[in-house]
């Protein structure tokens, strides 16, 4: 093989995104088909489209094809895990847009399925790409930063008005999209906070605001507190609700504290670690010597979609390892399932996750729901996503 060739199920906003990106920029790969039940957006596609991409108006005829190599799926949360099986079980490579799913026992069946197959399995977790996470993550794996003792995360810079709610019917509705600004915006934060660390907490306690900035019956404010094994702890700040926004990640270990924000890595390093400092230093009041470091990370925020899309071609194509594996999208979804969980029971979360407590709960809000939705003037059409990384 030395082509991909990638059909598309869901061309919305993003799905339509990735399939101008693999019309111009991404190597060894060619789009073949693409399939939405919306009868407008499959106009779209034949309108716009080369006349040699196929479009299908249901999943069935699509995977039937043979069309694609691999399968990208790109339409509403609820339907990835499914997809994502279905497709596996047909013997195609699978990329799925984030979050993984809603609730993690679908996921947990999803990467069952792609272990299953064989295939390659990727998400599109297009901030890996970024330079600073990057960096970030190696000072924390080579030890620079010595044992972890606290990680806080403000992200507050995801501002979305009431109109982007109203564009669409399954926006920020328990039955449609799972959730609010953990399961939409955050997707790529709760990724990052593990990645970038390698640890998942032991516990969670969250405070999640529903409908406190916007017309929605999910989550717009999120307040959450994480415990972990080695007896770090964790905060968990964010909203979509506040403008000017803030987007700082602050690590703190035995070797000082290292802070991201605003593209730049600071690292403000200790000449002797606080617990060698401490059990030697008999002065009373004093502290380490402290360097401010500037941590080079390079220019820009990576490649972003176009390079997950790259990178998983040469998966596909050369065996090169994936940046975003497919399976690792359960470990982002577990922090915000556990989020809402501990929100909904107002106590604490244990990890591993009570799967079936959630799921039940979830169900619970679902049935439950007498929001009605309103769809503005913007409803149905495509929304830019070009700046939403």
């Amino acid at each position: 093989m030395d082509q991909v060739r990638f059909g598309i199920i869901g061309i919305g906003n993003m799905g339509t995104s990735h399939a101008k990106q693999l019309l111009q920029d991404i190597r060894g790969a060619r789009l073949t088909a693409v399939c939405d039940s919306n009868p407008e957006r499959l106009r779209w596609a034949k309108e716009h489209l080369p006349e040699s991409v196929l479009t299908f108006p249901d999943a069935d005829a699509f995977f039937a094809s043979r069309a694609m190599d691999a399968v990208l799926v790109a339409t509403p949360h609820y339907d990835h895990p499914d997809l994502a099986v279905r497709a596996f079980e047909n013997d195609y490579h699978v990329l799925v847009e984030k979050p993984a799913g809603v609730y993690t026992k679908a996921v947990r069946d999803m990467n069952l399925a792609a272990a299953k197959s064989g295939r390659k399995f990727g998400i599109m977790y297009n901030q890996r790409t970024n330079p600073l996470y990057a960096k970030l993550r190696d000072l924390v794996s080579s030890g620079e930063l010595g044992e972890i003792r606290r990680t806080n995360w403000i992200i507050t810079n995801w501002y979305r008005s009431q109109s982007y709610y109203d564009s669409g019917g399954w926006r920020a509705t328990w039955a449609g999209e799972g959730g609010g600004v953990l399961l939409n915006q955050d997707p790529h934060q709760l990724d990052l906070w593990q990645w970038t660390t390698g640890m998942m907490p032991k516990r969670v306690r969250a405070f999640c605001h529903f409908g406190k900035y916007r017309n929605i019956e999910v989550e717009d404010d999120v307040t959450a507190y994480v415990e972990y094994e080695n007896g770090a702890t964790g905060l968990f700040v964010t909203t979509i609700g506040e403008a000017p926004g803030t987007n700082r990640f602050e690590l703190s270990g035995d070797n000082g504290k290292i802070v991201a924000e605003d593209g730049k890595l600071t690292f403000w390093r200790l000449r002797v670690p606080e617990p060698k400092f401490n059990a030697e230093y008999t002065g009373g009041f004093g502290q380490p010597e402290c360097w401010k470091c500037d941590i080079p990370v390079g220019e820009g925020i990576g490649q972003q979609h176009r390079g997950i899309l790259q990178n998983f071609t040469d998966a596909v194509l050369r065996g090169e390892p994936l940046l975003a594996p497919g399976e690792e999208g359960i470990l982002g979804l577990t922090l915000s399932n556990a989020m809402h969980l501990s929100a909904w029971t107002s106590d604490w979360v244990e990890l591993p996750l009570n799967e079936d407590l959630f799921y039940a709960k979830l169900q619970e809000k679902i049935k439950s729901s007498a929001y009605r939705k309103t769809i503005g003037p913007a409803g149905g059409k495509l929304l830019d996503v070009s700046g939403t990384h």
